[in-house]
């Protein structure tokens, strides 16, 4: 399930969100939503108190929302409650603040930038860019990572023409390019740098994300050229572009005497909001 990280401001005060690029949902953190609608000093134990009273009153459209990580203030990934758009809009009628009615209008324009963000690709990247900002990522890594979102694209629509299907077989051959080049599969991958949920891509360092984008760059190229049929002969081009980044992964670690593929995360070099109202407007 993709996920793509984002801090949306209300009135000056950050709310993380999650954008599913499945469901073609927005997650938002409940804790932050009620900061923002109650000033309250401590927005976990009220939420905590809200969630049982409504459980209490079998309200199940608010209290049946689920945890996902979320960066907290400390730079850390923690388990947070999120809801969706729709239960954020029933959880604003259970809490009384002069800013329902304004928070409605601001959810109502986040979804709308969203869908305005679909319809053009522009506007999506300039979106990406300075969210990977906000979230403390360099301008390196995040014109790296927009690349490669670029070379992905162009990966899958040629897996598409060669007549393979969104899902279960892009899944597997990702995972074949992932396994040839890095000597992992993308679950051992991920397994190493300690992820669940979150996306592989956005934890891989600069050297992993640049050979990564060389696998995929290469595999297309190879399809163009061999333009294959089926999954086998889809496969086989998946291997051989990952090959190209094993060569050129093996060459670069006997240059430098230890392998490039590590627990390392991109986020481990992302510095933690140390402001006190940062702190306090973005609860863990």
């Amino acid at each position: 399930m993709g996920k793509k990280e984002a801090i949306k401001l209300f009135e000056d005060k950050k709310i993380r969100a999650l954008w599913d690029e499945e469901e073609e949902e927005w997650y938002f953190s409940i804790v932050d939503v009620v900061c923002v609608l109650t000033d309250t000093a401590n927005p976990q134990a009220y939420w905590r108190k809200l969630k049982q009273r409504l459980k209490n009153e079998g309200n199940e459209t608010v209290t049946n929302c689920h945890g996902l990580k979320m960066r907290a203030a400390d730079g850390k990934m923690r388990m947070t409650d999120v809801a969706n758009t729709e239960q954020v809009f029933r959880l604003i009628q259970s809490i009384p603040s002069p800013k329902a009615e304004p928070f409605k209008l601001w959810m109502a324009s986040v979804a709308k930038d969203r869908l305005d963000q679909m319809a053009d690709p522009e506007r999506s990247i300039s979106q990406a860019v300075a969210d990977y900002r906000r979230l403390g990522y360099s301008d390196n890594w995040i014109n790296q990572r927009l690349k490669s979102i670029e070379v992905r694209k162009e990966l899958t629509d040629e897996w598409r023409r060669g007549g393979m299907k969104d899902g279960q077989q892009f899944a597997s051959l990702t995972d074949i390019i992932t396994r040839e080049w890095s000597g992992r599969t993308t679950k051992q991958y991920k397994q190493l740098k300690g992820l669940k949920k979150e996306s592989l891509r956005d934890n891989m360092t600069n050297v992993e994300l640049a050979l990564n984008t060389l696998a995929e760059a290469s595999a297309t190229e190879i399809s163009k050229q061999k333009n294959p049929k089926g999954f086998r002969e889809n496969a086989k081009v998946a291997k051989s572009g990952g090959s190209v980044a094993k060569a050129a992964r093996k060459q670069l670690e006997s240059k430098l005497g230890r392998s490039v593929i590590s627990s390392d995360k991109a986020s481990d070099y992302i510095a933690p909001i140390t402001d006190a109202d940062d702190i306090e407007q973005l609860p863990e």
